[in-house]
């Protein structure tokens, strides 16, 4: 399966400090991306969605600006989920970098995705 690297910002009304936990941690996570996130004693964070485990690593990180979590799937080429905080020095806006390497078919189907998990994200935390 060729896979493809999806790209979009979202705008967001939330500092990068109180955003960072909902993209580093499994209860963060949980409320908005996954339906339900876990980590073992070996920190390989588990995602389920529809009742399917997606082991992943957390291979980059640097707190309250970006980071990456590599799916198991695939050691040559491996699918993978980047998060990007970035601030408009200038307008103070905060923005959430979305970069999605995967095998999704669809790329209207995938964008809209992503356009409705960053919408609860919002909901949650009023911004």
């Amino acid at each position: 399966m060729a896979k493809r690297k999806y790209v979009h910002e979202f705008e967001i009304n939330a500092s990068k400090k109180m955003l960072y936990p909902y993209l580093n941690t499994a209860s963060g996570l949980s409320q908005w991306f996954a339906d339900d996130v876990t980590i073992n004693e070996d920190k390989i964070f588990n995602f389920i969605w529809e009742d399917e485990d997606h082991p992943a690593r957390q291979t980059n990180h640097r707190t309250n600006n970006y980071v990456k979590f590599e799916f198991i799937d695939d050691e040559d080429d491996p699918s993978y989920v980047e998060f990007r905080l970035e601030e408009n020095e200038l307008t103070q806006s905060v923005f959430i970098k979305v970069i999605d390497y995967s095998g999704f078919d669809d790329q209207e189907e995938q964008a809209d995705v992503w356009d409705n998990l960053l919408y609860t994200l919002k909901e949650i935390v009023g911004g």
